[in-house]
């Protein structure tokens, strides 16, 4: 049997290398990078490359897998509801925490607080 955060970090890795599967047709000149420290929990989806004659290095998501298991969302650059997926994948509303909302705003999110 997977502890929460084993299941947390399966998770957060099957989201981003899906996502990182999507190539946008109006970046040709990008690519997309999944970043995995599964040490000290943190996982990324960065695209890099050309737009046009300026270099871009975008954070599409980052999640943060605390020790408890809970995740952490600190950014997600798209219109996806993120949390969705991660319970999709197992991990319970409970584990989910918006990092990204100020703190005072978290009790009213329907998710962990912290």
């Amino acid at each position: 049997m997977k502890n929460k955060k084993e299941v947390a970090q399966k998770a957060v890795l099957s989201i981003l290398e899906q996502f990182a599967a999507y190539k946008p047709v109006n970046l040709p000149d990008s690519e997309n990078q999944v970043i995995a420290d599964f040490e000290r929990g943190h996982f990324q989806l960065v695209r890099i490359g050309w737009e046009g004659e300026a270099f871009a290095h975008n954070t599409i998501f980052h999640f943060d897998v605390k020790s408890d298991g809970k995740v952490w969302i600190q950014v997600n650059n798209t219109d996806v509801l993120i949390t969705e997926n991660l319970m999709e994948q197992g991990v319970e509303k409970s584990d989910i925490v918006l990092g990204f909302q100020p703190p005072r705003y978290r009790p009213y999110t329907g998710y962990a607080v912290a």
